[in-house]
């Protein structure tokens, strides 16, 4: 398995593995509206994404070890590709929640809900990104 398709993969775990507790929480437990800031909202929001970082760091760290050659290949013509085209996937899938997020939802709703909306954006094109590249390294090598 090629490093960046070994990153693709980790990353797709990470973000299962902190911001989907997050978002769990969130759908079963709405914040209530009320007096901002939230502060246990907001620790589990710095939570997920600290901890996302943590071990992404960490994860990068793990696999440039146990395979330093691979990590240390120059990224070629299909890596460029495979890049470019979730890239690009990703950019509209977060565009897309962004106007929503932005152009929409400050006329029906506020707070914490605009902002757990724009951290799905997000996510979603991490998602996007991550999956389209792991997808299309699976496709090259069947």
């Amino acid at each position: 398995m090629p490093h960046r398709e070994k990153l693709a993969w980790m990353t797709l775990l990470l973000i299962a593995v902190t911001y989907g507790p997050d978002f769990v929480h969130v759908v079963l437990s709405p914040p209530t509206p009320g007096l901002l800031p939230n502060l246990p909202q907001l620790w589990l929001l710095a939570l997920a994404a600290g901890g996302n970082g943590v071990l992404h760091i960490l994860g990068r760290i793990a696999l440039r070890v146990g395979a330093p050659e691979d990590a240390r290949a120059p990224a070629d013509e299909r890596d460029h590709d495979i890049q470019r085209r979730s890239s690009m996937v990703a950019y509209y899938v977060m565009m897309v929640g962004m106007m929503v997020v932005g152009m929409v939802m400050p006329f029906t709703t506020s707070g914490w809900e605009i902002v757990n909306a724009g951290l799905l954006a997000i996510v979603l094109a991490e998602i996007t990104q991550n999956g389209l590249a792991a997808w299309s390294y699976r496709r090259s090598a069947a």
